[in-house]
């Protein structure tokens, strides 16, 4: 089943279907405001979707973006650390918080021997703003930036090699913070997502004109109801049709429960996001929705347009051999093959990429930055 006939299984199924998997007892999906605790599988290990390793220590930091929006993070480090090491920004995937992916990320990095910050966006999980679960790419690059604001500023850290390391949908922001901010020496990312291609044009682009002008007005128009009601709906971020041709958004990311006949695609973000093995109720992608004028920002801000600005310095891009967005990396690699190097992971899909780590390459990842935070 195609990705775009898949969100439309999703919108039709977020009210209820059939279930053949069911999200496991992990407590309600309620305390969206910054804060709320984590539950379940995640409480065990202190709200978090993987274990803490043995020679690393986790601490809770808040930075300020140059917006004034206070960002939480968990700054990771070897408890070997002596002198100055070298650090790394790491978020993502989008719609996911620092106790998911990127916390694993950080924390391997940190048993590697780098200072690693994994945080959260503005507008999400435990960071600031006061409306809650609204994406910006302009804000969300800026917030990679404030990263190394505060990396910068530790006494472990070595100020002249900071790097970036992104999953799925905040990678293209880490890339774009690159390219505009040569205080980060080298970028890393997995599975990565250009949002606003995937917002502004769809899944291998398949919205034509007509679609796409339809998503605007539709946007348009919910925020005529967005000031008339002064709340703000949630809705689809990359937004479906039905059958007639119609938008036809949803209040959820994934379905509550997993029909039978889901494609391979949503499985595969259920699996993770919906059941123990990556829930947290603070994840947008686990328990709601972006807030529905979301995709206005990803039709104003194109990601990518500078890449060139990236050279002299390097990037990594590392992807699963079967993952639907695997197109995302070769096309930007493509456009910069001297100054981006692709990794395909055999056998992995794009979800494989946020936990399985037998299928991330870290040797890879650690050989990059090893050679290119100098």
């Amino acid at each position: 089943m195609e990705r775009r006939t898949a969100l439309r299984l999703i919108t039709a199924t977020a009210t209820g279907a059939a279930a053949v998997t069911a999200l496991p007892s992990v407590g309600a999906e309620t305390g969206r405001a910054a804060g709320a605790a984590g539950q379940g599988k995640a409480a065990a290990k202190g709200g978090y979707t993987f274990a803490l390793d043995t020679n690393v220590t986790r601490s809770s930091v808040r930075f300020t973006n140059r917006y004034g929006i206070g960002i939480a993070g968990d700054l990771y480090v070897p408890k070997t650390a002596r002198g100055k090491l070298p650090a790394l920004a790491v978020s993502g995937p989008f719609g996911a918080v620092k106790e998911q992916s990127s916390g694993l990320y950080a924390n391997e990095f940190a048993r590697r021997g780098y200072v690693a910050l994994a945080f959260d966006p503005s507008f999400t999980g435990q960071s600031g703003g006061t409306v809650r679960d609204v994406a910006s790419p302009d804000i969300y690059t800026e917030d990679y930036s404030a990263a190394v604001d505060f990396l910068g500023l530790q006494k472990v850290v070595d100020r002249e090699r900071i790097g970036a390391q992104a999953v799925c949908g905040l990678s293209g922001m880490a890339l774009t913070a690159t390219a505009a901010d040569s205080r980060i020496k080298a970028v890393a990312t997995a599975s990565m997502y250009d949002m606003s291609r995937s917002i502004s044009r769809g899944h291998e682009d398949y919205y034509t004109r007509a679609q796409r002008q339809k998503v605007v007005d539709y946007l348009s128009r919910q925020r005529w109801i967005d000031a008339e009601n002064g709340t703000y709906a949630r809705g689809s971020h990359e937004v479906p049709f039905d059958e007639d041709g119609n938008v036809a958004p949803s209040n959820r990311v994934l379905p509550k429960t997993l029909p039978p006949d889901a494609d391979p695609i949503t499985a595969s973000f259920f699996d993770y996001y919906r059941t123990e093995r990556g829930y947290h109720p603070r994840s947008i992608n686990s328990t709601t929705a972006w807030t529905a004028t979301t995709p206005m920002s990803f039709f104003a801000f194109q990601q990518m347009t500078n890449i060139d600005m990236l050279a002299p310095r390097k990037a990594l891009l590392v992807a699963g051999a079967d993952a639907h967005s695997r197109y995302y990396s070769e096309d930007v690699q493509a456009k910069a093959p001297d100054t981006i190097d692709l990794v395909i992971v055999p056998g992995a899909g794009h979800v494989d990429l946020y936990d399985r780590k037998d299928l991330i390459p870290f040797d890879n990842l650690d050989a990059f930055f090893t050679k290119n935070l100098i």
